[in-house]
């Protein structure tokens, strides 16, 4: 019996559960997922919404919720002391709602120093689990509901994939899919490999499968998810390539956008460039993290290139798909990083001039490389160089995204802007998003507009009239 249909049978008993729950409280019980972090936890964050409705959950997005799960990150400690604080105000909900439930799940809970605090200072959770064991998230329900105390199952690393389970989509007509899971990288600053395991891909049918599912029930646009998607199929047993796999879902009629993150620059091949620069449904968008542009630097981070190399490979990417954006991610504050380091960061950013770069300040995480590495920088001499390197970064993307004014162009309409409900906000195919007037029954489609005002990082526009 596979495991798809195991945890089928755990729904089916789950709902007994509920419904049992739902008869204690007086209510139909409501449950609220809340995500930390990356893409992939909100893809997660999906399957577990799915999951819940199907054990018969109303989910909502409020915290008074009678079950509150916490999908969670640890890219930064940052994101650690969110959910600490968070869960400082479910156990004052708590006190006064005995019956509510709390769970905890994602990357953070593969830490075991995180597990030990949580048992010593928030013994009110009800559940704990982590990255490698989502797909059994309704065997833990049952297990929840049929003990007291807290349950915590924890799995250090696995080789299973488990995807044929509900889902509740956040977008009807975009949709992000799992294609792989794992990072093999190690740089010395991430716990990334440490929390989601080794590389593992999906098999190309099975997402090919899914991705056509999605299109029937109203998808246009797909999001390729990976740590590196670039090293995609390394470890399948088929001849196929991240590049080959993009092919074959270009293929997919009805299908409309085709998007995906992350890039590693290493394993960027000239055979992705050439598939990107012929397809007509790969959006015009890179995202390729650079983290520093100081050689001596990206090899303490043990990143595998060279400022060079990084230049010369954005700069072909640039020449063969002129009309790309491309957008980075920036570490400031690295063990041993000198203003002179950052300098060599400041030039990329002027020659390779990003559409946007996400600048963010190290944060030392326990059990990598970087977190025991001398020449810790001091918090001025960070502060210092951050702010001067955003001060380039802002001038370089405000000058990249506004070579589109005046231009028009095709923008995925996703939602009734948030400040005014008589405009809808729309994502172009560089990933730029335009504020037009429109309404709802623009939401999910895909309309020509032309871009009036740049405003920095986005656009005002008009919605173009039909001939």
């Amino acid at each position: 019996m596979s495991e798809a249909l195991i945890q089928k049978d755990y729904i089916n008993k789950a709902k007994a559960y509920v419904k049992e729950y739902e008869l204690l409280i007086g209510h139909k019980p409501s449950a609220c997922v809340t995500t930390f972090g990356c893409q992939m936890n909100a893809r997660d964050s999906e399957k577990l919404s799915g999951i819940l409705l199907e054990t018969g959950f109303d989910v909502v997005e409020d915290e008074n919720a009678d079950f509150v799960i916490y999908n969670t990150c640890t890219v930064r400690d940052n994101a650690n002391q969110r959910v600490y604080g968070r869960l400082g105000n479910l156990h004052a909900m708590k006190k006064k709602n005995k019956n509510k439930k709390i769970a905890l799940c994602g990357c953070m809970m593969q830490e075991p120093s995180v597990i030990e605090k949580i048992k010593e200072s928030y013994s009110f959770v009800d559940l704990i689990f982590g990255t490698h064991n989502i797909f059994k998230f309704a065997e833990l329900l049952c297990r929840m509901f049929e003990s007291k105390g807290m349950i915590i199952d924890i799995w250090k690393d696995t080789d299973m994939i488990v995807e044929d389970l509900p889902v509740d989509r956040k977008f009807k007509f975009k949709s992000g899919i799992n294609i792989m899971f794992g990072c093999n990288n190690f740089c010395s600053y991430c716990i990334v490999p440490y929390v989601r395991g080794r590389e593992r891909s999906r098999n190309s049918i099975e997402i090919i499968s899914e991705i056509k599912n999605l299109v029937d029930d109203g998808v246009k646009e797909i999001m390729l998810l990976g740590q590196n998607v670039n090293s995609y199929g390394k470890n399948l047993e088929e001849d196929i390539t991240f590049a080959k796999l993009l092919e074959e879902v270009e293929k997919i009629e009805g299908l409309e956008r085709i998007r995906f993150m992350t890039s590693h620059p290493k394993d960027l091949s000239d055979e992705l460039i050439d598939v990107m620069k012929k397809s007509k449904k790969i959006c015009k968008h890179l995202h390729l993290p650079l983290q520093s542009g100081s050689t001596r630097i990206l090899e303490k981070m043990n990143r595998r290139y060279t400022k060079e190399q990084y230049v010369d490979l954005a700069l072909k990417i640039r020449k063969e798909i002129p009309d790309i954006a491309i957008t980075t991610d920036i570490i400031v504050g690295f063990p041993g990083e000198t203003n002179e380091d950052v300098d060599e960061t400041i030039d990329v950013v002027k020659t390779v001039k990003f559409d946007n770069a996400f600048t963010f300040i190290y944060s030392k995480r326990t059990g990598t490389p970087a977190a025991a590495m001398e020449n810790q920088v001091d918090e001025n001499t960070v502060k210092y160089n951050f702010d001067r390197l955003l001060a380039v970064v802002q001038e370089t993307a405000r000058e990249s995204v506004s070579k589109y004014e005046g231009m028009e162009m095709d923008a995925l309409v996703e939602e009734i802007n948030e400040h005014d409900s008589d405009y809808v906000t729309g994502r172009l195919s560089n990933n730029t998003i335009v504020h037009f007037k429109g309404d709802e029954s623009l939401i999910g489609n895909i309309v020509k507009v032309k871009l009036t005002k740049c405003q920095g990082f986005y656009y005002l526009g008009e919605q173009c009239l039909k001939n």
